[in-house]
C-alpha cells in the first residue's frame, strides 16, 4: 500500500470513529456497554460467515472468468481479488480504485493485462445485471414496504435506481448497438463543447472512443462465453444475497426476533443504494444516516440502534477494509 492508501485507510477510521461518537453522546455509556454485553454470538458468527461467504462466492466468479484450458487461479490466489477490491472500494470516492485493484491483484498473480481486463469487464457487467435485478425484485416483493418506511429517502432511491439503468443501457448499447453508440456520443458531445475549450473537447472524445471500442472488443468475450456468464450471474445472485441478508442476524444478535429476513432485505437493498450516490468513500455518514432511519421501525431501543448501526457497518466496511490490507501484505502466488 501507498502511503497515500495508509492515509485513506486512515481518515476512513477517524470519520467512521467521529460519527459513532456522535451517534452515541446521547446515549447512557453503561447501558450501551450492556446491550454489547448482552450480544447473542451466535448469530453475529452468522453475521460473520455470510460476510466471508460473500467473498467466497466472488471468487468462485474470479475463478470461472479466469479458467481457460489449463489456465487458471487457484482458490487462495483468487480469494486475494475481491478482498483487495474490498479495501479499494472503501477508501476511494464512489468505489473508483475497485476496479484497478483488482486489474493490479490479477496481474500480480501472473494474468496478463489484456486477459484480466477482459475478466473483470465481464465480472463488472454481470454484477451490475445483478444488482438491477435484485433491485427490481425488491420492489416487486416489498414495494408496500417501500413506500412505508421510506418517506424523503425515496428520491435517493429511485436516483441511485435510473443510475443504475442507464449503465446496463449503456453497456447494452455499445454491445448491440456499436456504431450507433458512437455516433450518439459525437453528437452528446456537441453541446460539451460549447463550455470547454477544443482540446479538452478533442481529449474527452478521444477518451470515450477508446473506452467504447475497448469495451465493445471485450463484450464479444461475453458473447461467446454464454455458459461461464450464466455461472457467473447465479453466484453473483448468491453472493449479493449473502451480503444483503447480513443486517438480520445482527438484529437477531441484539434480540430484535420480530423482523423478517426478506424485510431486513428489501431495506439493505435499498440502503445500498443510496449509499452508491453519496461521493465520500464508502457512503460515509449517509450509509450510517439510511441504516439508523430505517431500521428504527424495529429496533425501539437507542442504545441497540446505535450498536446494531455500528455491528452492521464494521462487517460490511470495515471488516472488508482488514481482510484487504492482509491480502495486500500477502505475497501473490503466480498462476495464470
Amino acid at each position: 500500500m501507498t502511503r497515500k492508501n495508509k492515509l485513506a485507510v486512515f481518515i476512513m477510521v477517524l470519520i467512521g470513529a467521529g460519527i459513532f461518537i456522535y451517534e452515541a453522546r446521547d446515549l447512557n455509556g453503561a447501558k450501551l456497554i450492556h446491550e454489547l454485553l448482552s450480544l447473542d454470538l451466535k448469530w453475529l458468527l452468522v453475521a460473520f460467515l455470510l460476510m466471508f461467504g460473500s467473498w467466497i462466492v466472488e471468487t468462485f466468479v474470479v475463478q470461472i472468468f479466469i479458467k481457460n484450458g489449463s489456465d487458471e487461479l487457484d482458490f487462495k490466489t483468487a480469494l486475494r481479488v475481491p478482498l483487495v477490491e474490498q479495501l479499494f472500494n472503501a477508501i476511494t470516492p464512489m468505489a473508483s480504485g475497485g476496479q484497478p485493484a483488482q486489474l493490479f491483484a490479477l496481474m500480480q498473480s501472473g494474468v496478463e493485462a489484456g486477459r484480466a481486463s477482459s475478466v473483470l469487464l465481464m465480472k463488472f457487467v454481470v454484477y451490475q445485471f445483478m444488482v438491477l435485478i435484485n433491485f427490481v425484485l425488491t420492489l416487486l416483493i416489498g414495494f408496500d414496504q417501500v413506500s412505508r418506511h421510506f418517506g424523503a429517502l425515496v428520491i435517493f432511491i429511485i436516483f441511485g435506481f435510473v443510475i443504475h439503468v442507464i449503465v446496463i443501457v449503456g453497456l447494452l448499447m455499445v454491445m448491440y448497438y456499436y456504431k450507433f453508440t458512437k455516433k450518439l456520443v459525437r453528437i452528446i458531445m456537441i453541446p460539451v463543447g460549447w463550455f470547454v475549450k477544443p482540446e479538452k473537447k478533442m481529449a474527452m472524445q478521444l477518451d470515450l472512443d477508446h473506452k467504447i471500442d475497448t469495451f465493445y472488443a471485450e463484450s464479444l468475450h461475453l458473447k461467446r462465453e454464454k455458459v461461464r456468464v450464466i455461472k457467473a450471474c447465479f453466484l453473483t445472485l448468491i453472493q449479493l444475497l449473502l451480503y444483503y441478508a447480513v443486517p438480520y442476524f445482527v438484529l437477531l444478535a441484539l434480540g430484535v426476533n420480530h423482523v423478517s429476513i426478506v424485510e431486513v432485505i428489501v431495506l439493505h437493498v435499498m440502503i445500498v443504494m443510496i449509499v452508491s450516490l453519496f461521493p465520500i468513500p464508502g457512503g460515509a455518514g449517509g450509509a450510517e444516516y439510511s441504516f439508523k432511519t430505517l431500521f428504527a421501525t424495529y429496533v425501539a431501543s437507542p442504545s441497540k440502534l446505535v450498536l446494531g448501526m455500528l455491528l452492521w457497518r464494521f462487517l460490511t466496511y470495515y471488516l472488508g477494509m482488514i481482510c484487504g490490507i492482509v491480502a495486500m501484505a500477502l505475497p501473490p502466488k503466480k498462476d495464470a
